[in-house]
């Protein structure tokens, strides 16, 4: 198969089931996965290939939407940050703090409307758990803060170091892991569900619950954080 011809029939596949008229709501999706089966089985020149491909291609690439869970089903949240500012005074920011910023003041609400409903313990994201504590003064939750070596230098978490981080704490205890509930912005939210299920825990998001969707447009840019390169944002 050519490749460029594979990806070039997936764009064509996306533009033609998108840019049609509107609205369609309630096909839109199925006009969508019908054209990229349509494009792969060009691409492929073999129809039932594409027919077993088009699904593992939607779900990573026109997919967010993550599995989720009723409340009574959960244990505990993980919150993920997303869309940290650069440092307020400047400075050097591999050693200076970033400012959590509004979208991580957003997904705290998102975990304080979570909790009112089951009082879980949190393991938040340093962004989101300073909103938790200094805005609802909210009580167990543990604060996954980046790691600092000895020369100062700041290691920022990413989603993955986030998940390992819960694991290590939750195995620890008697009653084992359990099922996390996971907060996370709206466009980030699946991976940081499959992310940390990729790290041993059973993992949904909380049923029921809209999750922050508009980005900020001060926060900081991909690129280099504390002594590992990390994607700032997440």
């Amino acid at each position: 198969m050519e490749r460029r011809g594979f990806a070039a029939g997936i764009a064509a596949a996306a533009a033609a089931a998108l840019l049609g008229a509107a609205p369609v709501p309630s096909h839109g999706d199925d006009r969508l996965r019908k054209a990229m089966r349509d494009a792969l089985g060009d691409a492929l020149d073999d129809r039932a290939t594409a027919r077993a491909v088009e699904p593992h291609v939607h779900d990573i690439g026109f997919d967010r939407h993550p599995p989720t869970a009723a409340l009574d089903r959960i244990d505990f949240l993980v919150a993920h940050g997303f869309g940290n500012r650069p440092p307020a005074g400047g400075g050097d920011p591999t050693k200076v703090m970033y400012e959590p910023g509004p979208v991580n003041g957003e997904l705290a609400d998102t975990v304080a409307r979570v909790r009112a409903r089951r009082d879980v313990p949190v393991y938040a994201q340093w962004e989101i758990a300073r909103f938790l504590k200094s805005e609802y003064g909210m009580t167990r939750v543990t604060s996954i803060e980046p790691v600092v070596a000895p020369d100062g230098a700041l290691a920022y978490l990413s989603t993955d170091g986030v998940a390992a981080r819960v694991v290590e704490i939750r195995e620890k205890l008697p009653e084992g892991i359990g099922t996390a509930g996971v907060i996370g912005f709206r466009d980030h939210v699946k991976r940081c569900v499959q992310t940390t299920n990729d790290r041993g825990m059973t993992t949904y998001a909380p049923a029921g619950f809209e999750m922050p969707g508009t980005y900020d447009p001060s926060r900081a840019r991909p690129g280099r954080c504390g002594a590992t390169s990390v994607w700032c944002t997440t």
